[in-house]
């Protein structure tokens, strides 16, 4: 005898093949995660021939001096004597004060199918140097600078995006550039100069250059105090790092920011070493990284250049959302076969989760094309027609399936305006599975779940009552 199963089971039975659902689900999720590695290779090649997530430090100032050691040496015989030696060393002088203004000119380059956003910057900077009090302190005579040999370096942490037109100017001579041996903040990258410092009088340097660079800028400052103002036609920066901009001003026309009063204080560095040497230079995160700012170890402002359509986060957003479409739609379904009488078979209820799991697949490979926008109409329309059709032969009823139609365009509409509303999504998606497990409650609030009722043909050979039969 073939009896229909009670609605527990159905419902234990529903909940099953929704929890297989997840694997897929699953693979879509790491399907998304790949893609998005893609992208960030495409990103890797693009800096690679433009320039990468830039750091910029500088002017140092660098003066060689002579320094006497003593050394104790024993001859032949036994006899030990004492010997002076001098060796030259280095003196590393910051400026007492810095101005630096940066105006940064964003674009898109493409790679294939993805975008990485590129900017060049133009600087502009001032900076002056002498000697302070501090000297004193060092224990070095100042007839042993050798200020003739004086050098001027700048941090650049990938030379390859240096335009022409670089230029540096002490008292308003212009110096003769050389490649490399920047400050160790950003690992001896950059450019030099070398200069006579007359009389270690106060030294007035102006400097300018172009950079190329991809996603984000960072300045690492130095000094008795640095000043950096930056403006950009760009809507959407982010600002990280050990220091945020004392004023800034952010619209669509771009933003603008200024750093302001950070002194050595804050740096807790003096103006004068005896070296360079810093924890680790500031150095740039690996290719595949997730992250487009540079990855920082001490003082550093960063400014970020934020693509607000990331659509691999939204893609990855809405996949987690993935099963709350497939408790709504298995629930509408559960309704019409417990309450309505129609029959859904455990098959059908899988095919409908396997067209619900496309849909995010089909997002995916769109938004890649077309955006995300209008990825997400398009895929959503094509399950949504798809679902609606197969469902008016599942529940034998055009007016079923128009039920349907509504509430996956509802849903829809929904996850998308929770996936822009990233705030409150959390809040929005608990309160829409309290809505679902309601309406579910009321729905069923009848429905004796242990109860079993024969199907008509089993009907037919139920006993007769009145012939007495067991």
């Amino acid at each position: 005898m073939n009896q229909e199963r009670s609605p527990g089971v159905k419902l234990i039975l529903v909940g099953l093949v929704a929890g297989v659902l997840i694997v897929p689900l699953m693979m879509v999720y790491l399907l998304v995660y790949d893609r998005e590695n893609e992208s960030a290779r495409a990103q890797s090649q693009i800096a690679q021939g433009w320039g990468g997530a830039q750091v910029v430090t500088g002017p140092l100032l660098v003066v060689p001096y002579m320094d006497e050691i003593t050394t104790t040496e024993t001859d032949d015989d036994g006899t030990q004597r004492t010997v002076a030696r001098k060796v030259e060393r280095q003196l590393f002088i910051s400026p007492v004060r810095q101005s630096l203004e940066t105006d940064i000119t964003p674009d898109r380059k493409g790679y294939a199918i993805y975008e990485s956003v590129v900017y060049e910057a133009q600087f502009e900077g001032t900076a002056q140097f002498q000697l302070t009090e501090e000297f004193n302190q060092l224990d070095i005579e100042r007839e042993a600078l050798i200020l003739d040999r004086a050098q001027l370096r700048f941090g650049v942490t990938d030379p390859r995006g240096l335009l022409e037109g670089t230029r540096v100017t002490a008292n308003g001579e212009t110096l003769t550039l050389l490649p490399g041996s920047g400050p160790n903040a950003t690992g001896g990258k950059g450019y030099s100069t070398p200069l006579e410092w007359s009389d270690a009088a106060p030294l007035d340097v102006t400097w300018q250059f172009g950079l190329r660079g991809s996603q984000s800028l960072a300045m690492v400052p130095r000094g008795g105090e640095t000043k950096w103002s930056i403006t950009s036609a760009w809507p959407h920066p982010s600002f990280t790092g050990s220091f945020l901009p004392s004023t800034r001003e952010i619209g669509a026309d771009g933003f603008d920011a200024t750093y302001a009063g950070i002194s050595n204080l804050a740096l807790g560095r003096g103006l004068m070493a005896l070296s360079d040497d810093v924890e680790q230079p500031v150095r740039h995160r690996d290719s595949f990284s997730m992250s487009s700012a540079p990855e920082t170890v001490g003082p550093v402002a960063v400014v970020g250049l934020v693509d607000p359509v990331d659509l691999y986060s939204q893609v990855d957003r809405a996949v987690k959302y993935g099963f709350l479409f497939i408790a709504f739609t298995f629930a509408v379904y559960f309704l019409f076969d417990v309450v309505g009488g129609a029959k859904v078979a455990m098959a059908e209820y899988l095919l409908t989760g396997v067209g619900l799991v496309q849909f995010f697949v089909m997002l995916l490979a769109f938004a890649e094309v077309f955006g995300f926008g209008w990825a997400y109409v398009i895929a959503a329309a094509a399950i949504i027609g798809l679902l609606t059709a197969y469902s008016a032969a599942v529940l034998g009823s055009w007016k079923r399936a128009g039920f349907m139609a509504a509430m996956l365009t509802g849903l829809y509409g929904v996850l998308y305006i929770l996936l822009n509303a990233e705030t409150y999504s959390l809040v929005s998606g608990s309160m829409l599975l309290f809505a679902a497990l309601a309406a579910i409650m009321y729905g069923t609030r009848q429905v004796d779940w242990s109860k079993t009722k024969l199907t008509p043909e089993d009907e037919g050979f139920a006993p007769d009552p009145a012939s007495g039969a067991a």
